[in-house]
């Protein structure tokens, strides 16, 4: 971007600033740290100016908005046309209590749905199983069959509203549940949009809510991929989430890449199916972490764009210009919240979607000040949904497109995350590719030695948290605390046995029996799924048939 001559000149210019302006404040005022760094651990610069982007051409590298490679975003007037979808994350206890927050949510300005399931249901059990002893309701709402969807779902305007489900090993049978529910109301599943996390193999790098082994995950994925292409327009049939890979520990070019190596592989996976990549491309999506480092996440969301549109172009040769855009979801980093002084979380949240919406998000969470402490009382919720609106309409953020396209600084860290990101690519080759990467571990091991940084970090007092290692108070917590209503369990328990006792047990008994033929065969799963949640089998019974054909995964010992 810049002539030689004029480089050749900042870099005498530069030299001569650090040995007298520089030295003289140096040595009246000495820095605060030997090293600056990042909450990824990177080293951070002084001063940025054009010699550290030297080698960069804003044709190829930068670029405009809504053009190829995209690095300052997917589309020419961004937030000026549209904003972001503000989408709160909700659910918890029984389908009754999380349906009237997904209504109290929407008459509050919310845009989006984004429903959170328990424990139980995210390992394919129903409540009343042994293993979901202890588990109803606490991190998300139970969903055992159709019955819980349709009440979850009632009065909710799903023809005029998108709506993003946390769901991945059992993601078929929950998406089948959210179809029936809605076509039983009159509404095609053509109509239907929103997206389903559906992404298995950051649950075998980071989350660990895995119940089949790889092989036979990645077939029911390329089953939704291969469905949702053919029927459903509208939905985003896999949303490729490196939120969970950070909240486990890992740095931010570590969660950039570990997520894209995951999404080429369901690429890969999707068009050796036979799918034409520009048919399913387009509605490929993507799940970040807004975390600390305010400018680290800006240049991690810049990069990410520009790697993901050269890698479908270049790699997987894709033809529409559709297919090479990244459209992603944004939540505010969980794991960077602190019990002790809780109000304080309010500052992190806002700052972190502030850099989520300068790096040109699509939709955006914002994690509310209680939560490490309990699940969202109303009025926390409330909170984290203004804190959005302010952003949008009082902050003048939205008022420019990628307002920060062009410093010295962004641009640089973007050029750095795209080649350590390109350096992590080439680890993973090495290790056979993503899945081999994790049946050896590699992933497993990366995150591990990043926390265990990061938190030595934390105790060596090399890296300050507010009210945790620094400016500590021995106060009460203050603030009021969201508490499950104790008899919803018993609801939840008399609505799954009325189900197992009204339904046509002959006929789920023999659609269930079908999904068993199914699974042996190489035929695509999702209609046979469809057909048994539609007779009301429970999902755990959905889930067993396929337990008993594909296995159980039990991860290797990683040392």
């Amino acid at each position: 971007m810049f002539d030689q001559r004029f480089l050749d000149q900042l870099g005498e210019k530069h030299a001569q600033w650090r040995e007298t302006v520089l030295h003289r404040s140096l040595a009246r005022l000495p820095e605060r740290m030997d090293e600056f760094v990042t909450t990824s651990s990177e080293p951070i610069n002084r001063l940025y100016t054009p010699l550290d982007i030297a080698g960069s051409d804003y044709f190829c590298d930068i670029g405009q908005p809504g053009e190829y490679p995209y690095t300052r975003g997917i589309h020419p007037t961004m937030y000026r046309s549209k904003l972001w979808t503000m989408r709160m994350f909700a659910g918890f206890g029984t389908a009754e209590e999380t349906n009237a927050r997904f209504k109290y949510l929407l008459e509050r300005g919310q845009t989006g749905l984004s429903i959170a399931f328990d424990l139980p249901t995210l390992y394919g059990y129903d409540t009343d199983a042994p293993e979901a002893h202890g588990e109803f309701g606490r991190c998300g709402v139970a969903c055992c069959s159709l019955a819980d969807m349709e009440v979850l779902l009632d009065g909710l305007p799903l023809d005029r509203i998108t709506t993003s489900m946390t769901i991945n090993a059992p993601a078929a049978a929950v998406w089948a549940m959210y179809i029936a529910a809605a076509e039983k109301r009159g509404i095609p599943r053509t109509k239907l949009g929103g997206t389903l996390q559906n992404d298995i193999l950051k649950e075998y790098i980071a989350q660990k809510e895995y119940i089949f082994p790889p092989q036979p995950s990645m077939r029911l994925v390329t089953d939704t991929i291969e469905f949702g292409t053919k029927h459903m327009p509208l939905w985003n049939t896999i949303s490729i989430s490196g939120y969970h890979i950070r909240e486990a520990g890992s740095t931010a070019a570590q969660e950039l890449a570990f997520t894209l190596a995951d999404g080429m592989e369901y690429v890969r996976w999707a068009m050796a199916r036979g799918l034409d990549v520009d048919a399913f491309a387009p509605r490929l999506s993507f799940f970040f972490n807004a975390h600390n480092d305010f400018f680290e996440e800006i240049a991690k969301y810049r990069a990410a764009r520009r790697i993901w549109a050269r890698e479908m172009r270049k790699t997987f040769g894709a033809k529409n210009e559709r297919s090479w855009l990244m459209r992603f979801h944004t939540q505010t980093a969980g794991v960077s919240l602190t019990a002790q002084q809780p109000e304080v979380n309010v500052v992190r949240v806002a700052i972190q979607a502030l850099a989520a919406v300068l790096g040109g998000t699509q939709s955006l969470h914002t994690n509310s000040l209680d939560e490490a402490l309990a699940l969202p009382s109303e009025a926390a919720a409330q909170i984290a949904l203004r804190t959005q609106q302010v952003i949008a309409h009082e902050s003048g953020v939205t008022n420019t497109v990628d307002p920060l396209g062009g410093s010295y600084f962004v641009e640089a860290l973007t050029n750095r995350m795209e080649q350590e990101v390109r350096r992590i690519f080439k680890e993973i080759a090495n290790q056979g590719g993503v899945i081999p990467a994790i049946e050896q571990g590699y992933f497993q091991r990366a995150i591990a030695d990043s926390a265990a940084l990061y938190q030595r970090e934390i105790e060596e007092r090399k890296r300050i948290i507010v009210g945790v290692n620094e400016y500590v108070e021995d106060t009460p917590i203050r603030i009021p605390l969201l508490k499950l209503n104790p008899d919803g369990e018993r609801r939840q328990l008399e609505r799954l046995a009325r189900v197992r006792r009204e339904r046509d047990n002959a006929a789920v008994e023999a659609r269930l029996n079908a999904l068993r033929d199914a699974a042996r065969s190489t035929q695509n799963l999702m209609p046979f799924i469809l057909d048994a949640v539609k007779a009301y089998a429970t999902l755990q019974e959905i889930m067993d048939v396929l337990r008993a054909v594909f296995g159980v995964y039990e991860e290797p010992l990683v040392v």
